[in-house]
């Protein structure tokens, strides 16, 4: 069977990643997303790693991951999966929260799957109608699909206060790793910078962050190509500015980690310019 994959943005829903695929061999490696994920399975069964253990999506469920909460992903079957996602931003999922809801604090969902067809189909309505340059039934539909999933499936997301001193040392290290993206120290460095061994800041940022500080800074990496290809960076110098050795570089992690090469993700974000 083939992979296919296409990941987009509609004008008309400002800051919504869109994504459609089908995946056989595809493996998504530890990540995370700025945005919450909202991926609707059509057929197959995704299986991806959260929260300490492996979660299973079959057809008509739904797969949720709030912002910045490291999952992986693959096939649960021979023959893959098949599905439709849209990513909100936390501004839109709390401003549809405080209109629909009476959630309180910072809005977020309490599993990661939901079984439930009809809000599965909403998502496949809205990117079908962003296709068709549908801006009212595509904004609609996100909205009706995201109350209902808060509805069914919705909390207040934890805060996460800094309050032990590995959790501080951890927020310091990610700070420096951010400034130094391109050129990071060492573990070893930056434990000794950081007035810690390297294992007691390995335990510390893993603790804190969910990955070590080499797969953080990967997805770092990636999150911050985003950005320079939507503002019409070459992937090439995308790649050497956030710190990989080369495009192909780029290339690999990129596909692990969005679903598709950069220079297809660059082609769609330049076809939502063209159009503006």
């Amino acid at each position: 069977m083939d992979e296919r994959a296409r990941h987009w943005q509609y004008d008309e829903l400002p800051g919504v990643d869109l994504l459609r695929a089908r995946y056989v061999h595809k493996t998504f490696v530890r990540h995370t997303h700025e945005n919450f994920v909202i991926a609707a399975i059509a057929d197959g069964v995704e299986v991806f790693h959260h929260g300490g253990g492996d979660q299973y999506a079959g057809a008509g469920a739904l797969a949720l991951v709030n912002p910045d909460i490291p999952h992986t992903g693959r096939a649960g079957v021979p023959e893959g999966w098949r599905y439709g996602a849209v990513y909100p931003p936390p501004d839109v999922v709390a401003e549809i929260a405080a209109e629909t809801t009476g959630l309180r604090g910072t809005p977020g969902f309490v599993s990661p799957v939901v079984d439930d067809p009809y809000a599965a189909g909403l998502v496949h309505q809205v990117l079908r109608a962003a296709d068709e340059g549908n801006a009212l039934a595509a904004d609609t539909l996100l909205r009706v699909a995201v109350t209902r999933l808060l509805r069914l499936n919705g909390g207040p997301m934890p805060r996460r206060e800094v309050r032990t001193a590995g959790a501080r040392i951890a927020a310091r290290a990610r700070g420096v790793l951010e400034e130094r993206m391109a050129r990071p120290p060492t573990l070893e460095r930056l434990a000794a910078d950081l007035g810690t061994s390297p294992f007691a800041l390995l335990r510390a940022f893993r603790n804190a962050y969910g990955m070590p500080p080499h797969a953080w800074l990967t997805d770092a990496r990636v999150r911050r190509a985003r950005r320079l290809l939507d503002t019409g960076t070459s992937p090439s110098e995308a790649a050497v500015a956030v710190g990989f050795t080369d495009q192909p570089h780029l290339n690999r992690h990129f596909s692990r980690m969005v679903g598709v090469p950069p220079g297809a993700y660059q082609r769609e974000r330049k076809n939502v310019q063209d159009l503006r």
